[in-house]
């Protein structure tokens, strides 16, 4: 299977599970809504804004406030995380590929599926116990000043 069939089947799977999960939270799912949905899947943007101008070329009636209430009620049911960019968040059984790339300073390079990333962040919280029985619903990486070195 190449590489489109498996990223379109990735975000078809996606945006069923978060339209779902909107319906079962009582919201209506309307063009817009999924509109937006598609925008955030297929797109890595920065900003409300830069959302809402992909937004707009395709439905001039799209509104800035909904955007932002949309993002919102994303958040609020853990379907994106807002860190540098908007990102739909994967769950354990996510199957994007290269959801996470390590560098090491030797310019050794690993590309980890969601699944592995998943299974390499809580077998390390356990390790140093952080966490035993819980999930873990999302991770916040922030590149910090010291030239993006890890010790």
């Amino acid at each position: 299977m190449n590489k489109e069939v498996r990223n379109y089947r990735r975000t078809k799977m996606q945006k069923e599970h978060i339209v779902e999960t909107l319906r079962e939270k009582g919201c209506r799912i309307t063009k817009q809504r999924l509109m937006l949905i598609d925008i955030i899947l297929e797109e890595e943007c920065q900003s409300c804004k830069e959302i809402y101008y992909k937004a707009v070329k395709a439905d001039a009636k799209i509104g800035t406030a909904t955007v932002y209430r949309m993002v919102n009620t994303l958040e609020e049911i853990g379907a994106i995380t807002r860190n540098s960019m908007y990102q739909i968040a994967c769950a354990r059984e996510c199957e994007i590929e290269d959801a996470c790339t390590v560098e090491l300073d030797d310019d050794t390079i690993y590309h980890l599926s969601a699944k592995k990333w998943n299974t390499v962040v809580r077998e390390g919280l356990k390790a140093c116990g952080y966490m035993d029985t819980q999930n873990i619903r999302a991770v916040t990486v922030r590149q910090c000043e010291c030239a993006g070195e890890f010790s």
